[in-house]
């Protein structure tokens, strides 16, 4: 019999506790029989929420039973502050923290309860000096000062720009954030459904075309919003705007279909298109790129507390960021280069060209639109952030959205 059976029967003797307490262990010495009582109800995006990866975490694990459900942020995020209990953790991003920190609709998790914690990329635990530290995914995520606890652990990051047809718009035009918003494109682009994200596109374009001088796009003052705010509007009743979308797929369609030839959009998006056969690439804009990262957030009252460590834990193992990478994301822990195929890593994160047979799209040669993952972390404009005026924001999106 094992060590760890032995002492841990001591301890349950000892104490005089019951089976029970077992769920007080750190994932990584959970047994399966102590895990198989316990559920894993998850929400969030479809980036990470993909019924493959919980298959398997679910067998490696031994989670008794694992669901998810895909949603935007901003309808999940509705539905958890109306008190809802369906769910144990939700993937969210780490610029809708702080609306869920002070209402304690979520708490911390801590980092000696991850034993994959060790291989965290720095852009998570360094902080600039330069910068504010809300600015920064490093400031948004740690419930302490000490950096020991975790209001999000994180699973997924990128640097967001424009998917565009470059059969049909030069990679000229659609290097900019102005492009999104130039009248030779009326008609044909999109803007994702989130305002923190598009009132972010818009600023970084109002900046380029010196209508607004606005040294963070993330967090905005009042003013700066409202002029955000009428130029989205202008925009809009001018019709400028295909659509406003919110789901992988139908950006995916739009994008295919030509029906929208640029568009703020995920690049795992753009490699969807090109898996069809289609020309689709990624700016990289002169003002350079959005960051933001997606983690897993544990809701405060789950009865199924050490599944959702686990499942944290999980993400950061490295096997299930191999999914998530190939699609064009990238994995906070540098686990993944031990795990990854070595000729697929050097695409993805080194900026190498692609070797091998043709797939999704990409063919011998290729090189990721952006280059390498130093390369394009180098070339960030601000990460998503809780704007302080985010209630003057949000009012004025009603705006926008009924104009």
């Amino acid at each position: 019999m094992g060590q760890l059976s032995i002492n841990r029967r001591r301890f349950l003797a000892s104490a005089g506790a019951l089976a029970g307490t077992a769920t007080f262990m750190r994932p990584g010495m959970l047994r399966a029989q102590e895990l198989a009582s316990q559920e894993l109800r998850t929400v969030g995006l479809s980036v990470t929420v993909q019924e493959r990866i919980l298959n398997d975490f679910k067998a490696k694990s031994g989670v008794g039973a694992v669901s998810g459900k895909a949603d935007i942020f901003p309808n999940t995020q509705t539905e958890l502050l109306s008190g809802s209990d369906a769910y144990d953790c939700w993937e969210t991003i780490g610029e809708r923290l702080p609306a869920m920190t002070v209402t304690k609709t979520i708490k911390p998790i801590d980092t000696a309860d991850l034993k994959n914690w060790d291989s965290i990329r720095p852009i998570f635990t360094e902080t600039d000096p330069k910068l504010p530290a809300s600015a920064q995914i490093s400031g948004q995520i740690w419930a302490d000062e000490a950096k020991t606890k975790l209001w999000m652990v994180p699973t997924v990051f990128n640097f967001d720009s424009i998917g565009y047809r470059p059969d049909l718009v030069s990679a000229e035009e659609a290097n900019t954030w102005t492009s999104l918003f130039d009248e030779k494109f009326k008609g044909k682009t999109g803007l994702n459904v989130d305002p923190l994200i598009a009132f972010g596109q818009a600023i970084l374009a109002m900046n380029s075309l010196g209508l607004l001088d606005v040294k963070n796009p993330g967090n905005p003052n009042a003013e700066e919003i409202d002029e955000a705010a009428k130029f989205l509007v202008s925009k809009k009743k001018d019709g400028q705007f295909r659509a406003l979308w919110g789901d992988f797929g139908e950006l995916v369609n739009l994008l295919a279909s030509g029906e929208m030839i640029l568009a703020d959009a995920w690049q795992p998006a753009v490699m969807a298109v090109k898996a069809q056969g289609i020309q689709c690439s990624y700016a990289v804009p002169k003002e350079g790129y959005r960051g933001w990262a997606i983690g897993i957030s544990e809701i405060a009252n789950t009865p199924n507390e050490e599944a959702v460590k686990a499942y944290a834990d999980y993400w950061l193992s490295g096997p299930p960021a191999i999914t998530v990478s190939e699609q064009g994301y990238y994995s906070p822990t540098t686990k993944i280069k031990d795990v990854m195929d070595p000729d697929k890593y050097a695409f993805w994160y080194e900026g190498k060209p692609w070797v091998g047979p043709e797939e999704r799209g990409i063919k011998e040669g290729d090189l990721r639109d952006g280059g390498s993952l130093e390369e394009r972390a180098s070339h960030v404009a601000y990460w998503h952030q809780w704007p302080d005026e985010y209630d003057h924001l949000i009012a004025r999106w009603d705006e926008f959205l009924s104009a």
